[in-house]
């Protein structure tokens, strides 16, 4: 027992020592093959007054669209999304000067990667058109292995452009870790697998699936602070559903919208993310509005709208909050910036910093020490 409390007491503080750090290191990754773009950027960004910095970037990396970055800080991950050629790629990161070193890279397995997370012993990435999860294993410098496992979904739904065969939009742990939850656009359904991470080749293992309403497209998911409650954002319809996390199942409990029930316009559901406190989640829409919509999270996990407002440029693909919960990033992925919000800690509210990093087709930002 005094271990297990330890440990806890560890994690605990490493997070709280996250949060309050000055300076983080802010990491985005981009397309590459609609402008002029180096690939991966990494900035200085103060959590106090959102000043920024460039300290680095890659070289001629393609379409490093989604990272992530090792427990330990010391590597990056990347998909590199190019259909047919797409890969995935390994990086040491130096994070005090910001500086990354490529590894190596293999093939994803999948085209068109376009999610990827690690742990200690693996990375896994959701491959979009080819409609699969890929499983790879690391070696002891950080580079990657070819994949160990490749799990390919089947099926279709309502939607005959978006849906007419499966495409694996995310994948995520549950805050056990004991799964892995894969949001399948093109099939309505999460899919829930048993994590085996010291498995050589059968690291991910079905559970389950739960299905939502048909022609939705599930994209993206997360998990409120305290673990108890996972919200789902779905693509198609601007759906997003509520589920408790208790005895390791995902129990539907409500369903909410980031668009009025006349909304006319086309419905892009983007991204979504919670606040450090718990208190506001946000999600975007990178439709034909461009907005982001928030709402205050209740003590019971449902959701109670506050209001929504301009992202301020077009194709808000992904976003990011900062660990102090002072700012809110929003990427645009066609006009080519960063577009830094200042939140209202009491009230949930954004409002315009004045302030943009200037970049070509932006789309993943991670905050790192």
């Amino acid at each position: 027992m005094k271990k297990f409390l330890s440990v806890a007491t560890f994690i605990l503080l490493s997070k709280a020592s996250f949060a309050q750090q000055t300076n983080m290191n802010l990491i985005i990754g981009t397309y590459t093959n609609s402008c002029e773009s180096k690939g991966i950027y990494v900035y200085d960004f103060n959590t106090e007054t959102a000043d920024f910095k460039l300290k680095s970037s890659t070289e001629k990396v393609v379409n490093p669209s989604f990272l992530t970055v090792s427990e330990d800080n010391k590597f990056v991950y990347s998909v590199n999304e190019n259909g047919k050629e797409s890969t995935v790629s390994s990086f040491a990161f130096d994070s005090k000067k910001g500086t990354l070193k490529a590894l190596n890279k293999q093939k994803s397995e999948g085209e068109d990667p376009c999610y990827i997370l690690n742990d200690t012993k693996n990375v896994i990435t959701a491959n979009y058109s080819g409609g699969n999860i890929s499983v790879f294993k690391k070696n002891a410098n950080g580079s990657l292995t070819p994949a160990k496992q490749v799990v390919q979904h089947k099926g279709s739904s309502r939607n005959k452009q978006r849906q007419e065969s499966a495409h694996v939009h995310m994948v995520q742990f549950t805050p056990d870790r004991k799964y892995v939850l894969a949001n399948d656009l093109g099939t309505d359904k999460i899919y829930i697998y048993k994590y085996n991470p010291d498995s050589e080749t059968n690291i991910l293992e079905i559970k389950d699936s739960i299905g939502v309403k048909r022609g939705s497209g599930p994209r993206h998911l997360t998990f409120s602070p305290n673990g108890k409650y996972a919200y789902l954002l779905q693509e198609l319809d601007g759906t997003i559903t509520v589920f408790s996390y208790t005895n390791e199942e995902l129990l539907k409990i409500e369903e909410a919208q980031i668009i009025e029930d006349d909304f006319k316009g086309e419905i892009g559901g983007a991204d979504i993310h919670i606040s450090p406190d718990g208190k506001y989640l946000y999600a975007t829409n990178r439709g034909s509005v461009n907005d982001i919509t928030i709402f205050e999270i209740m003590k019971n996990g449902k959701l109670n709208y506050k209001t929504n407002l301009k992202t301020l440029g077009e194709g808000p693909r992904n976003f990011a909050i900062d660990p102090s919960g002072n700012f809110l990033l929003v990427a645009h992925q066609y006009t080519n910036n960063v577009v830094i919000f200042k939140i209202d800690k009491l009230t949930g509210k954004l409002t315009d910093t004045k302030k943009r990093i200037e970049l070509c087709a932006p789309v993943c930002l991670v905050f790192t020490p």
